[in-house]
């Protein structure tokens, strides 16, 4: 009896513990919210980045390319998307080593605030900044001649796989930000992040990569979203003789989302609790 009753309380404070993340996870959300509002300078970079990427791409590499102009651009656009959801692990990088580094963790910590809720405030205002910051480039895409050729609900479901991959990816950013020495070791190793699309099937198909590379290539999970976002945007159809996540891109994408917010999300929390 003794034990069921130990067993009850456990569960109830685990449930007033994941209600205290949330509530204070959405004050912290507004807090960072308004700080994006005020020096929107890094959202304005990493969302224009990709727009002048596309439009560099679209026409210069698509004339270099087996594929014509405009179909190359269809190929493109989900590749950008899903790279600028990658973006996450910069941008979570240099907010959270921003605020580590400022004395601004120091001082949420002092607060009767849930250990979960400050990362986790951070990483649902990245999610919405970045839900706005894919507005001008499916604009800009849209424009190219790009289209979405799937359902609106296949459409929706590509949607969301970029917002969960981002998701995910921000909390790769922010572990890395709270462990960093110093603000611009952040910024390096942020910036450093640029290469991880370029191993990628996001702007180039990985068939005539180099049997290592291609295998590199197709098990980055940028690889399996790219995929996955294409697919379901219909706008390429999936590789038969590729590493598993590609030949299966949705469900690739949700596993490598999935398992790294598994594994970043609380490696994050504790960091940020441990100080």
């Amino acid at each position: 009896m003794s034990m069921l009753v130990h067993a009850e309380r456990e569960g109830a404070r685990e449930a007033l513990s994941v209600r205290a993340a949330v509530g204070d996870g959405w004050a912290v959300l507004g807090r960072h919210l308004r700080k994006v509002r005020r020096a929107p300078a890094i959202v304005v970079m990493t969302q224009t980045m990709p727009v002048v990427f596309l439009l560099f791409f679209g026409y210069v590499f698509g004339s270099a390319l087996a594929m014509p102009g405009s179909e190359y651009r269809a190929y493109l656009v989900p590749g950008l998307l899903v790279a600028t959801a990658a973006g996450g692990v910069m941008t979570g990088m240099f907010q959270a080593a921003q605020d580590s580094h400022r004395g601004v963790m120091d001082r949420f910590r002092t607060m009767p605030v849930s250990r979960a809720a400050v990362p986790l405030g951070q990483a649902l205002a990245d999610l919405v900044t970045s839900a706005v910051g894919m507005i001008p480039m499916i604009l800009v895409g849209l424009a190219m001649g790009w289209r979405i050729e799937g359902s609106a609900l296949e459409a929706l479901g590509a949607f969301g796989l970029l917002l969960l991959f981002r998701f995910a990816a921000t909390w790769v950013g922010i572990l890395l930000g709270l462990a960093s020495r110093s603000e611009e070791a952040a910024g390096q190793l942020g910036s450093a992040t640029f290469m991880l699309p370029l191993l990628s099937n996001a702007y180039i198909p990985t068939g005539n990569m180099a049997g290592w590379l291609r295998t590199i290539a197709e098990w980055n999970p940028i690889s399996a979203v790219t995929t996955a976002v294409r697919k379901l945007f219909g706008n390429a159809a999936v590789p038969e003789d590729a590493a598993w996540p590609v030949t299966h891109p949705v469900a690739g994408s949700l596993l490598w989302s999935v398992a790294l917010i598994a594994v970043f999300a609380p490696l994050a929390v504790r960091r940020y609790a441990r100080g």
